[in-house]
């Protein structure tokens, strides 16, 4: 026997509201729900359908002989006959789509109406909805209308009604005996499925459906409607081409096999690097290709070839070219493979081109003497087929944050110097002033599963004072709100994970993030 269950209430909204706090995240609305399968164990429902049914059937039975011989056609809008016309005056049975069979001349229950009568057919309906519109106080095209509506109506009913004794329903009334027995059904079915409804209450198990969050109306909302999409948290198994798990030291050693990407993709790919090149902030730095050619190897899939210097006296540099899944995050691992790879084959630098890598895979940018870009890709290329190659910013490189760890006493800060950029024309890595950063964001106890902002500072943000003030309807510390433009964090504790963690996002909209020890 199942256990007896109810449902636990359900928040109001104004109780939801008051509990809103960031750390608990959103409060949703919720509704429980019955799942089928305490529904289908519930053996009581046969037990009650056996002790009810009999009065249902014997209704319906009442039913279709108090309709027998009626000349109108009922038409039928639910189940296998649904369009075809019931005529009252037939005999015998058919044979309904499912194999059942049904009174040629009378009702199964699922097609007894819940109001008593014959509906009129669907002109003499429409002629009905008309001619209700009619009214002294109407317009003259609407009494026209109705007018006409009502001697159509009058013609195909063979009647003479007027405005006033026009019949409020448009079918046709059953005699008495039917309407009670319509009446006898009806109640003979609510009283059935009411003592299932209750059996279920008392007996299903419940899981409850969340819709869209409480919204606290009491406060203010300043920023915009935004959207959390990541992948980065998320760790992606490394699958050989077989099917089968292969360890991640195992994939460091390339057993990761390119074979896995589909081959349009990667080609697509392809297509749009060698049109667009990869992009920094500053269009100087743009790393441009005079050739990309497929490389017949396990992590890298094509060889790339730039010159690097000054424009008078280029020196051509290789690059083994490394692509990410369509649709996942590059590990540490699959960079230390590629890396390996370029470096036994003799290349200069690797370009891993992606669209997410994971924190540790953001913090590797050289094996030996092989460095390592991380080229971000546009979500636009999922679309690489249709897009036209060549296109905007589909590549953009966003260099290693320049990041100190200050100790003052029991507490820290983070001091942002600026972030480490690739500079091809030159051959070197050269630090940006950490004042052209758009935003950079600390998670001060961070727990290798998800980045919680809790410092956040705008080092480049021209911070709208008179906008805010609008918004919010009061003054602005305007001295307060200029702390957020620092390079150099409040004072926090040391973390119980003994992590930190530091994102830093360019104006392109790109972001890498490293996490330290303390």
């Amino acid at each position: 026997m199942a256990a007896n269950a109810s449902a636990p209430p359900v928040p109001s909204p104004s109780r939801a509201c008051r509990r809103l706090r960031k750390r608990e995240g959103f409060v949703y609305e919720r509704v429980p729900h019955i799942t089928l399968k305490s529904i289908a164990n519930n053996a009581e429902i046969d037990v009650i359908w056996e002790a009810r049914q009999p009065a249902v059937e014997a209704a319906r039975a009442d039913l279709n002989a108090a309709l027998a011989g009626e000349t109108e056609p009922f038409e039928v809008t639910t189940g296998g006959r649904a369009g075809q016309a019931i005529d009252f005056t037939a005999t015998g049975e058919t044979t309904l789509p499912s194999g059942e069979p049904a009174p040629r001349g009378g009702f199964m229950e699922w097609e007894i109406p819940r109001e008593p009568g014959t509906p009129w057919p669907k002109p003499q309906r429409d002629w009905h909805a008309e001619a209700r519109l009619w009214s002294a106080d109407a317009t003259p095209a609407t009494r026209q209308k109705a007018e006409r509506a009502l001697a159509a109506l009058n013609a195909a009913r063979k009647a003479g009604w007027t405005f006033e004794t026009l019949p409020q329903r448009p079918v046709t009334p059953w005699p008495e005996e039917a309407r009670a027995a319509h009446a006898r059904f009806w109640e003979a079915r609510i009283a059935r499925q009411k003592e299932i409804d209750a059996s279920i209450a008392a007996r299903a198990e419940f899981e409850y459906l969340y819709d869209k969050p409480y919204e606290a109306r009491g406060r203010i909302r300043v920023a915009g409607p935004f959207t959390v999409e990541s992948l980065s948290p998320h760790r992606a198994a490394t699958v050989g081409a077989d099917g089968e798990l292969i360890d991640e030291l195992d994939a460091a050693r390339g057993a990761h096999a390119r074979e896995t990407e589909a081959e349009s993709y990667v080609e697509a790919i392809l297509e749009n690097l060698r049109r667009a090149g990869v992009h920094q902030k500053d269009k100087g730095d743009r790393i441009e290709f005079t050739s990309l050619k497929p490389w017949p190897g396990e992590m890298i899939c094509a060889e790339g070839r730039y010159p690097e210097g000054a424009p008078e006296a280029p020196v051509e540099r290789r690059a083994g070219i490394f692509i990410g899944p369509e649709y996942g995050t590059v590990q540490r691992a699959d960079l230390v493979a590629a890396a390996r790879e370029a470096a036994e084959a003799g290349l200069d630098v690797v370009i891993a081109c992606a669209f997410n890598f994971d924190a540790q895979a953001s913090e590797f940018h050289r094996l030996g003497r092989v460095p390592v870009l991380q080229a971000r890709m546009n979500p636009d290329l999922h679309m690489a087929g249709e897009l036209k190659a060549g296109g905007g910013n589909l590549f953009t490189i966003f260099g290693e944050p320049d990041i100190e760890i200050v100790q003052e006493g029991a507490t820290l800060r983070v001091r942002l110097r600026g972030v480490d950029i690739f500079k091809p024309a030159l051959g070197r890595v050269d630090s940006s002033d950490a004042d052209e950063i758009a935003c950079w964001f600390i998670d001060t106890d961070y727990n290798e599963e998800s980045f919680f902002v809790r410092h956040a500072y705008f080092p480049a943000a021209d911070i709208p004072y008179k906008a805010i003030r609008t918004t919010l309807k009061a003054e602005i510390d305007e001295e307060a709100w200029e702390s957020l433009k620092a390079t150099v964090s409040r004072p926090f504790p040391r973390p119980r994970s003994g992590r930190i963690a530091v994102k830093v996002i360019n104006h392109l909209g790109d972001e890498v993030m490293k996490v330290f020890g303390v």
